[in-house]
């Protein structure tokens, strides 16, 4: 399968060699030349294992051997065989994607993306290093960082915001152990970070950066390889409503999606491009509510105050994933996409033609939900329905109810809930009763005293590890800081 760059023709791959080099060297998105051909029927009857592997099979078709990278990816790694369950919360079903190994949906991609580069760096005949670079508005980070700890041939560096996740976020990411890791905070915010990690693919020369021999790649859903594993679960999360005799084969389904980078929702748009049912995609956003912006009115624009909110994942202002869908819903228009990103780089905001927001409205809807909101949401759902969500969760709840009451589409409807709630148990116990105390992880032995939802095993331990990634540097530090990493 070719793939190339959402801003041009020119440099042209296969798919093993997209997920190896991450970004595309004008700085664009890799994106099939032409979407493959799903046998969705026979995909909907397969168990989530078979489903992943035919689905990633498909969107990856060079990269060999992908039942045993599945396989390694995620048996006994995940709370259920299922990996992705869907629970009833009154009338919301919830996708649950947070059952992973770092609680958060990341894991669904994280736990693959290392098996499918290493399968390509093997297949390519690789023996340079690589170095995964990263940043993070939280989840990635540490979904990253266990995915990749102490696989051979290949080194990480996540870059995250000072002051800009969650305690117990930090707490994940600067314990982690392994001999090929780095973390360093960066003074600024999420977009610095994100930004500084473009400028040094931007500065790299065929793939590496000058005097380093390592080869660059990403773990962001920037990478194919990270997108591709996501699009699973919008078909899993179907074929349990069919096997709960909740819709039919052929019955359109709507998902809302909290979402800061597009990626989670991006993956949605390519299942139903692949001709999953999907029937309206919801863009649920936070305070930072570019993404509403844009789809509501067809301008993208950066320039504001990027606000920290109780749902910091989505503390997000440069949506990468974004041009990936302009690129397909502009009829593969790379001229279009190239000099829409150039002028939102360079005057920090676009506006997109009215055909082409057009087509953006027929598949998506948007709507945002501030801090206030997602609070009140937490509590109404605890009361209503006993399901017990984080805030980015919250997010997509609300802005799903407010979906159907602005537009009676009572479709069945699906809620992405993207992470643990024990991850900012500071905001989810503020929006049931008085916090005891401003420690985190005081926070989470009260959430789960006061709910009996028990704390993860993953999160109740983070306490006592010792933090081994310290590093706080300027984001214009970031270049010599990852020369000197080893």
């Amino acid at each position: 399968m070719v793939y190339h760059s959402t801003r041009g023709t020119e440099h042209r791959v296969d798919s093993a060699q997209a997920v190896l080099e991450g970004l595309a060297p004008d700085g664009g998105l890799f994106v099939p030349e032409v979407l493959p051909y799903i046998n969705v029927e026979a995909c909907l009857q397969e168990n989530t294992m078979d489903m992943a592997c035919r689905i990633i099979s498909a969107m990856l078709p060079e990269i060999r051997n992908m039942p045993d990278l599945v396989e390694k990816a995620y048996r006994g790694k995940f709370q259920a065989a299922e990996l992705t369950p869907t629970v009833k919360a009154g009338d919301m079903t919830v996708l649950e994607l947070f059952r992973g190994p770092t609680s958060a949906f990341k894991d669904v991609a994280l736990c693959m993306l290392p098996q499918l580069l290493t399968q390509a760096r093997g297949q390519k005949g690789m023996t340079d290093e690589i170095l995964i670079l990263t940043a993070t508005s939280g989840d990635t980070g540490k979904a990253a960082l266990a995915g990749f700890a102490d696989v051979p041939g290949v080194g990480i560096c996540v870059f995250y915001p000072e002051g800009g996740v969650s305690a117990v976020q930090r707490a994940q990411m600067v314990t982690q152990e392994g001999n090929n890791v780095a973390v360093c905070a960066v003074r600024g915010n999420f977009d610095d970070a994100q930004t500084g990690v473009k400028n040094l693919f931007a500065a790299a020369e065929n793939g590496k950066l000058p005097g380093d021999s390592r080869s660059l790649s990403t773990a962001n859903s920037i990478n194919i390889g990270r997108l591709a594993p996501q699009i699973t679960y919008y078909f899993k999360a179907y074929s349990d409503l069919l096997r709960r005799g909740e819709i039919q084969v052929g019955d359109q389904v709507n998902f809302s999606v909290p979402t800061g980078n597009f990626g989670d929702i991006l993956a949605g748009f390519l299942a139903k491009r692949l001709g999953l049912p999907v029937g309206t995609l919801i863009c649920a956003s936070n305070a930072n509510n570019v993404l509403t912006d844009f789809i509501r009115t067809g301008v993208y624009d950066r320039r504001r105050p990027l606000h920290k909110t109780i749902s910091p994942s989505m503390d997000i202002l440069v949506s990468s994933n974004l041009e990936r869908l302009l690129y397909f819903l502009s009829d593969g228009d790379t001229g279009l996409v190239s000099g829409l990103m150039q002028r939102l780089n360079t005057e920090g905001f676009y506006e997109v033609p009215e055909s082409l927001l057009k087509k953006i409205q027929t598949e998506f809807w948007a709507g945002y939900c501030d801090d206030e909101k997602a609070s009140a949401t937490i509590k109404a759902a605890w009361e209503k329905t006993g399901y017990l969500c984080d805030p980015h969760t919250a997010a997509g709840w609300a802005v799903a109810e407010e979906y159907r009451a602005s537009t009676g589409d009572n479709r069945p409807m699906v809620v992405l809930s993207t992470a643990s709630p024990y991850k900012f148990p500071g905001a989810v116990l503020s929006a049931l009763t008085k916090p005891e105390s401003d420690d985190e992880f005081a926070q989470m032995e009260q959430l789960s005293s006061l709910t009996g939802v028990p704390v993860p095993a993953n999160l109740s331990g983070l306490r006592e590890k010792p933090e081994k990634h310290t590093d706080v540097i300027n984001k214009e530090e970031m270049l010599s800081y990852v020369k000197e990493i080893k």
